[in-house]
């Protein structure tokens, strides 16, 4: 059962869903569920022995394109919604010990497109507000299946975040008349100590204000909205600045680095949101090789983030890295 549940203090929906309790946890391999169906092996999501990128609706979701009906009625001060929305994983590789930083070029490419083709198909659907690609990778971000693989919600409301974002850019606008992203690429730019990479289509940055460890933006230098806007040369660049990536996090510490994807575009509701500008950002837990940041006390229950490096700091240990 899923259903979602206004919180008035801050003026956002929870979704409550509870059959998720139950869904698979850390497997072993040989039972990955989203494998590939091997010979005579027991049934996977997948049901071929091979495949190149694999996307599907996911068996415990969160929102459902049908959702049942509410179990609580509701009441002025608490308003309830059913969760309908979209839930899907999308499996980059039939290998279960890979990873982003080591699959093909054509096949990160290939990855990009079919973000592409989600975020189209699921954007038009008129329940759809806002599609949030993202990915979880490692334990410490609290991943339950080990399978190289990114997940899609695509949310019947615009998450608090982006909404944040969105009044963000709006009032820098209003003020200055400019996109408030492609003034940070100018101010960062004007820094320079903080890129760690560039092409005439992305930079890749430690943001100035960066509150995750190694927290890195990946931004297109042209100002568009969503993935789908990007032309196929923006589109390359885009996914060789992602694996790039992901391969200097892997070499920082000598180990896959946990981290949280999030890819940020613009609503899907109807609006213009001229003022936004897609970007992706990578949101790591590891601040050293033995030790995790967590979301404790200030930024769990305040929401003020504490950061024990600076974003020069954190880039300066990017760009040194080998790979």
């Amino acid at each position: 059962m899923s259903e979602l549940r206004w919180n008035p203090m801050l003026g956002e929906w929870v979704t409550t869903a509870t059959h998720r309790q139950d869904r698979t946890y850390k497997p072993p391999a040989e039972f990955c569920p989203i494998c590939p169906t091997a010979p005579g092996a027991f049934p996977t999501e997948i049901p071929v022995p091979d495949f190149d990128i694999a996307v599907f609706q996911n068996k415990f979701p969160s929102l459902r394109p049908h959702p049942d009906a509410p179990e609580v009625a509701e009441s002025a001060l608490y308003p309830v919604r059913t969760a309908q929305g979209e839930c899907e994983v999308v499996v980059y590789t039939a290998d279960h010990h890979t990873g982003l930083a080591n699959v093909s070029e054509r096949k990160m490419r290939t990855l990009v497109d079919v973000w592409v083709d989600r975020f189209v198909e699921l954007g038009a659907r008129d329940y759809v507000k806002y599609v949030f690609i993202f990915e979880n990778r490692g334990e410490a971000v609290g991943v339950t299946l080990h399978h190289p693989h990114g997940q899609i919600y695509a949310y019947p409301f615009i998450p608090p975040t982006p909404a944040r974002e969105l009044k963000q850019a709006e009032q820098h606008r209003q003020k200055t008349g400019r996109c408030l992203f492609c003034d940070i690429l100018l101010e960062e730019q004007k820094d320079g100590r903080r890129i760690i990479a560039a092409d005439e289509h992305m930079m890749t940055f430690v943001p100035f204000f960066a509150r995750f460890p190694y927290e890195v933006h990946i931004y297109p230098r042209r100002h568009v909205g969503t993935i789908a806007d990007l032309d196929e040369a923006e589109r390359s660049a885009l996914a060789c600045s992602i694996q790039t990536l992901v391969r200097r996090y892997d070499a920082l510490f000598d180990k896959p680095m946990p981290y949280m994807m999030a890819m940020h575009q613009r609503p899907t509701d109807g609006g213009t949101y001229e003022h936004f500008h897609y970007h992706i950002e990578f949101l790591p837990l590891a601040r050293t090789a033995t030790k995790l940041k967590y979301l404790a006390g200030s930024e769990s229950g305040a929401g003020a983030f504490i950061t024990d490096m600076s974003a020069e700091k954190q880039a300066a240990d990017l760009k040194e890295v080998t790979f």
